[in-house]
């Protein structure tokens, strides 16, 4: 401290991190750029113009002709409230498909919406079953509201869609997907796959900092945040005012003091994205996660998930028995600058949670972290053949 009780420099110098776990990732300096601009009032005709570009493009990114779209200020968990807080009333009944940490968050914020919750848990590592919720479904008349989360962050899988949206459509029920870490990384085509509402977030596959919170609604959706018997228990996150201040009502209505410059950030990041192209961008994704998996495998480590339900984006590795996986962490670390993550829930203390998202999905990145593993593995008790994560995954990326 200075003799004034300051920190000891204006500004703090961060270390240099490369970012592989489950978020946030890096961020590319054009959106760093953008943030660094003036500032400029939240009801400035500049600045809606701004907010209506982005609303433009979230709708590309989300696939959606008619999801009246724009982004919540806060994280992905403010989509994920905004959305039970405005859709669902007291007593309404909704069925959350659960298969990982993130799915029982939305479990968590039901129960305290004061909705009917049904909880249908399968197995974590696994995706949801169809089957189960087709049953569950016949148990019940005037269903609201089915939630899945799409891409499961604490268990690398990624959950089809389509299934359980016909089968919400066929009771009538609206269908709210978690894209959090999804969104941008892999397909996501919010009105083929017939959803009414889904929330993502800007710290992961679309390579912005954490602080706002994507989302899409359905025509459908919006009418129900609407016409409420009663209001909802959340001001700051309701849907029908949030929806008025980013211009889908008659009129623009101040709500609140909208984060202008991560707004900014926003609407960078996601020009990069469309800059890139979709299909490329999640090529991308695809082709350096498969590598990073061969270059594990060949390590003689395991994955969490079956190769048919794996994410992109995430990738779950199993610690070795008798290894501190933290230890492993803390010198990836230290020692390399790298980021992963850990275990969440039922996974606590038991796998690696690898992260290639946005920014961060770079073959040298994935090349990098094979190299560290196999350095700091052998220190730990876990003798690895050297250089042959490397090699395997050079080989995928050569063969891609």
């Amino acid at each position: 401290m200075t003799q004034i009780g300051l920190p000891p420099s204006e500004i703090p110098m961060l270390p240099a991190r490369t970012l592989l776990g489950p978020g946030p990732s890096n961020v590319d300096p054009r959106v760093l750029r953008a943030m660094t601009q003036g500032m400029i009032g939240y009801l400035d005709p500049d600045f809606t113009k701004i907010m209506d570009e982005v609303t433009d493009l979230i709708r590309r990114v989300f696939k959606t002709a008619e999801g009246r779209t724009m982004a919540l200020s806060g994280t992905g968990m403010s989509g994920m409230e905004a959305g039970l807080a405005s859709l669902l009333e007291p007593g309404d009944t909704v069925i959350i498909c659960v298969h990982g940490y993130f799915c029982e968050r939305l479990v968590e914020i039901g129960n305290r919406v004061r909705a009917n919750v049904v909880p249908l848990r399968s197995d974590w590592g696994g995706v949801f079953p169809e089957e189960m919720l087709e049953q569950e479904l016949k148990k019940h008349k005037n269903v609201k509201l089915v939630c899945a989360v799409h891409a499961e962050t604490s268990t690398g899988v990624l959950q089809p869609l389509e299934g359980l949206s016909r089968l919400a459509k066929d009771h009538d029920a609206l269908f709210m997907v978690d894209a959090v870490t999804s969104l941008g990384g892999v397909d996501v085509a919010f009105d083929d796959w017939g959803m009414d509402y889904a929330y993502s977030a800007t710290q992961k596959c679309l390579g912005c900092p954490p602080g706002l919170s994507p989302v899409s609604l359905s025509e459908r959706a919006l009418h129900t945040a609407r016409n409420r018997t009663e209001k909802p228990f959340t001001w700051y996150l309701d849907l029908a005012m949030l929806a008025d201040y980013w211009g889908w009502g008659e009129q623009r209505v101040y709500h609140h003091t909208a984060p202008v410059s991560m707004i900014l950030a926003l609407r960078e990041g996601l020009r990069l994205v469309l800059e890139e192209g979709l299909d490329n961008r999640f090529k991308r994704h695809a082709v350096n996660a498969a590598a990073l998996r061969a270059g594990v495998e060949a390590l003689g480590l395991d994955l969490v998930v079956p190769a048919e339900h794996r994410l992109n984006q995430i990738t779950v590795v199993w610690a070795p028995k008798g290894i501190d996986e933290a230890d492993v962490r803390t010198r990836l670390l230290r020692g390399h600058g790298i980021e992963i993550g850990a275990g969440l829930g039922d996974f606590a203390g038991k796998v690696w949670r690898i992260g290639l998202m946005g920014e961060s999905s770079k073959q040298e990145n994935v090349i990098a972290l094979l190299s560290a593993l196999e350095r700091i593995l052998p220190e730990v008790g876990f003798e690895v053949a050297r250089g042959a994560g490397v090699k395997a995954a050079e080989d995928a990326l050569t063969a891609a």
